[in-house]
């Protein structure tokens, strides 16, 4: 006889998938009017796996795993590397040099609005510096004795 702590040890973890010959029990389960909770405890399955599995099969008619939604990443995690020793070598490299640089060292035909993207999501953004008056002899004149006074604030 199985005691509480097997069952729970034996539940599966919540990262790994349900296979296709454990899927099939819990739809037959289900045409069979059984119950989520009766089903959860005949399979030894999580009754939130149960309901899952069954709520995804009533739309599809299957349980196959479906393919990811969204388009694939363009960008590697090596074309990221290359990208971020590039921009910390020299800063001032534009989006569109950047670009090309990539294509001949990695083989990546990327745009420059997704150069721009991926540095932004590193936690590279583009800064313009601030713009600083320009001082004149007659404003510099008029400052010195203001500077003098609040000089030991």
């Amino acid at each position: 006889m199985q005691t509480a702590s097997t069952i729970i040890g034996e539940r599966m973890g919540r990262s790994q998938e349900l296979t296709d010959s454990k899927r099939g029990p819990v739809i037959g389960g289900h045409l069979g009017n059984k119950s989520i909770r009766d089903i959860s405890w005949l399979l030894n399955i999580p009754r939130s796996t149960v309901s899952g599995i069954i709520t995804k099969w009533k739309p599809l008619g299957t349980t196959a795993t479906q393919p990811p939604s969204g388009r694939p990443r363009h960008m590697t995690g090596r074309g990221q590397r290359m990208l971020k020793r590039t921009v910390r070598r020299s800063r001032q490299l534009s989006a569109e040099s950047i670009a090309k640089d990539l294509q001949t060292w990695c083989g990546l035909q990327m745009s420059p609005t997704t150069v721009r993207r991926e540095l932004h999501g590193m936690g590279f953004h583009g800064r313009a510096a601030a713009s600083k008056p320009s001082i004149t002899k007659c404003s510099a004149k008029r400052r010195m004795p203001w500077c003098k006074a609040c000089r030991h604030w």
